[in-house]
């Protein structure tokens, strides 16, 4: 996406985390509003325990010093420093995709199961995200991504990859007929 196309989508936004919608579900003083959340995205850490096993259970990930990345309706995506990856279960997939604001990603598979991506990096992310170069994130539907002790929940998309927990709260972009946010 050239920036004049960003710039023009972006001037189409409604929502930017200053004001919820008045579908936004209520929430609870120990939960988040993804409609709180800003557009453009913010990044920031998170020291909580987090472990990514594949659905056979095989340990992928492990780390108490992740990233978080906040945008506006969705749940945020956790990114797992590579120094916690084990890369060893993981084989790079010939493909990408674009994203406006962190730029191109390239995806990732288990070697005992490959052809479905099972994560994400960033090579190469535009400013502000590079604290995130080659920091991985996991699709919670693909994985058993577990945050604190908690499973989390996939985000309702199979394109999208934010992690839901019981600190979240939506409605979240992904879900029947949020195309239009």
């Amino acid at each position: 996406m050239e920036p004049k196309d960003i710039k023009y989508h972006q001037a189409k936004w409604k929502y930017r985390g200053k004001e919820r919608p008045p579908f936004a579900l209520p929430t609870t003083e120990d939960q988040e509003s993804v409609w709180d959340y800003p557009r453009p995205p913010v990044m920031n850490k998170v020291q909580k325990e987090i472990t990514v096993h594949s659905l056979n259970q095989v340990p992928i990930a492990h780390t108490a010093n992740a990233i978080r990345i906040l945008e506006t309706a969705s749940p945020p995506t956790v990114y797992i420093p590579p120094k916690d990856v084990d890369f060893g279960k993981l084989n790079k997939v010939h493909s990408s995709s674009f994203c406006e604001w962190k730029g191109e990603a390239e995806y990732w598979e288990l070697k005992e199961a490959p052809g479905r991506p099972i994560a994400w990096s960033y090579h190469s992310p535009r400013s502000p995200y590079e604290g995130i170069k080659d920091y991985v994130s996991f699709y919670p539907s693909r994985t058993i991504c577990v945050m604190n002790g908690e499973r989390v929940q996939p985000q309702k998309s199979e394109f999208y990859g934010g992690w839901v927990t019981k600190a979240i709260v939506g409605p979240f972009k992904g879900e029947p007929g949020t195309s239009g946010w």
